[in-house]
């Protein structure tokens, strides 16, 4: 094991071959391997053992995969271990599915060794992540839509925490104050989405109640609604003087009063779509930022891009290109962790902070290798990086047109495939580095090749790797180093490979796509 810590695997599934058959995969690869034809005795050993990932079948006879899942999400000592679903059936397995049901990814059988590999290493390592920062949570909670909080406001208590019991029961997280001063106060903690407020209260009634509220800026913009006995039309006309959402009656009875609660609260969410629509907008405008438009020229080489955000939506992947002096060209992709509508905007912000500290650290380097390039980025972001829960993978390729070489190293990174023409040879060039800010010290090596005529390298992002065909099968790894291996010299290498793609995807894809490639001239 190399001195490595061996990781346990728990594989469940009612067909012993195919216990056995991952079994000796898993083995040969230095994993310590726990089989469970059920899941009554997966739960056993779940208790027993120190597991460290799953793969689980999904049609089991007592009870499915996805319920199993949900059972083991909602253990807080099992809550974040790496889960992937197998199965053989791709009707009753889809990835949205699978990631419903608290899964983080699925395959399908038969199963392709490389790509279970390349997934469970990849798990395991985001895991220790979360293990050694405990940050897993954090990231997870800004990503999922929370549950609206209200504050009621009523001098009746009885009358309010029978409204309280209602609103909690349909979902919602409710806090129930007696008069508008307490209300005020909690209002100011608690940072309510809506506040409902009875009218005829002691002291400070609620139009007095909402003119408080008005007069607190952080407070202000808060939706507000009059619950009251009262139905005169002037006191319906000075409550939407003062700028309230709604007006109900107290006789109308919890039900329509949750009723209302709900509808508001989805009009809000239609705001906040609104909002994100126009940060769309706006990242969108800034996009060069961290993808530029096209490759540059560079003698001796024919450089080519492609990147495609997920449904138009700015995301993680970023590319760069540095001359560092006539003869060195630096080429860079990354990808910050992140996906889809949850954390579209922050990786994109991510992503341009550690592009910009990579600018800074080559605009400043005598030493041309890329480790140590890496290395002093690496340290930039750990140090700086305002989000410590943030990483990121990271290819640097130095290409030198008078010596035609290239220099590779990465943090996290997917390997970068090389035709090798020459030796008629394809082969998948593949860094040990740590993702970029995981650590102090990322262990970045340099890979050193010389380039021959016809010679070609792709380097990519996982979101070409993990598209799917509509029958819910990846391209994966295996199908990428096949039509790279078919890519003949009079091939342009991106659009062969950018073809077949899209032809197995139908042109829909479930992240960031980003490619570059290399031809040697």
């Amino acid at each position: 094991m190399n001195g490595k810590t061996q990781k346990s695997i728990l594989v469940i599934d009612d067909d012993a071959i195919i216990r056995d058959l991952l079994n000796q995969q898993l083995s040969s690869n230095f994993y310590n391997v726990f089989e469970a034809s059920k899941p009554s005795e997966a739960q056993k050993i779940l208790d027993d053992n120190n597991i460290d990932l799953v793969l689980c079948d999904i049609i089991m006879n007592e009870m499915d995969g996805y319920e199993f899942c949900s059972i083991v999400r909602k253990n807080k000592k099992l809550s974040l271990i790496p889960f992937i679903f197998v199965t053989g059936d791709p009707t009753v397995g889809n990835k949205n599915k699978a990631l419903d049901a608290g899964a983080d990814d699925i395959i399908f059988k038969p199963v392709d060794i490389d790509d279970l590999l390349f997934k469970i290493q990849a798990l395991l390592r985001r895991s220790d992540i979360y293990k050694n920062f405990g940050n897993k949570n954090k990231i997870e909670d800004s990503f999922i839509e929370q549950k609206a909080k209200i504050l009621l406001v009523d001098d009746d208590k009885s009358l309010g925490m029978l409204f309280q019991y209602n609103l909690k029961k349909e979902g919602f997280l409710c806090e129930y104050m007696p008069s508008a001063v307490e209300g005020l106060k909690k209002a100011l903690d608690f940072k309510p989405d809506l506040i409902i407020s009875d009218i005829m209260m002691p002291e400070k009634d609620g139009f007095e109640f909402r003119r408080m509220i008005l007069a607190e800026d952080s407070l202000k913009g808060i939706p507000f609604v009059f619950l009251t006995s009262k139905g005169e039309e002037d006191d319906i006309l000075e409550g939407y003087d003062l700028g309230i959402a709604d007006y109900v009656l107290k006789t109308a009875g919890p039900r329509v009063v949750v009723a209302k609660v709900t509808a508001i609260v989805k009009s809000l969410g239609k705001e906040r779509q609104k909002a994100v629509s126009e940060l769309q907008r706006a990242a969108g405008s800034i996009l060069v930022k961290v993808v530029p438009d096209s490759a540059p020229k560079f003698e001796g080489f024919d450089i080519q891009q492609w990147h495609q955000t997920y449904k138009g939506i700015p995301g993680g992947d970023f590319l760069d290109y540095f001359t560092l002096d006539e003869n060195n060209l630096a080429i860079i992709l990354g990808d910050v962790m992140g996906k889809k509508w949850g954390a579209w905007y922050f990786a994109f912000a991510y992503a341009g902070y550690v592009r910009s500290a990579l600018r800074v650290v080559l605009q400043n380097s005598t030493n041309l290798t890329p480790s140590i390039i890496l290395q002093q980025v690496n340290k930039s972001v750990y140090k700086d990086a305002k989000v410590s829960e943030v990483f990121a993978t990271l290819s640097i390729v130095i290409l030198n047109k008078k010596e035609r070489t290239l220099k590779y190293t990465g943090a996290g990174d997917l390997p970068i495939l090389y035709l090798d023409r020459s030796k008629n040879e394809f082969r998948k060039l593949q860094s040990k580095g740590l993702l970029l800010g995981f650590a102090p010290e990322g262990n970045y090596e340099d890979i050193n090749i010389n380039l021959n005529q016809n010679d070609c390298l792709f380097v990519v992002t996982d979101g070409i790797i993990e598209s799917r065909n509509p029958q819910g099968e990846q391209f994966g790894a295996k199908k990428m180093s096949s039509v790279i291996k078919s890519i003949s010299t009079t091939d342009n290498p991106m659009d062969k490979l950018k073809e077949q793609f899209q032809l197995f995807t139908s042109g829909n894809f479930e992240d960031d796509i980003s490619l570059i490639t290399i031809k040697a001239l």
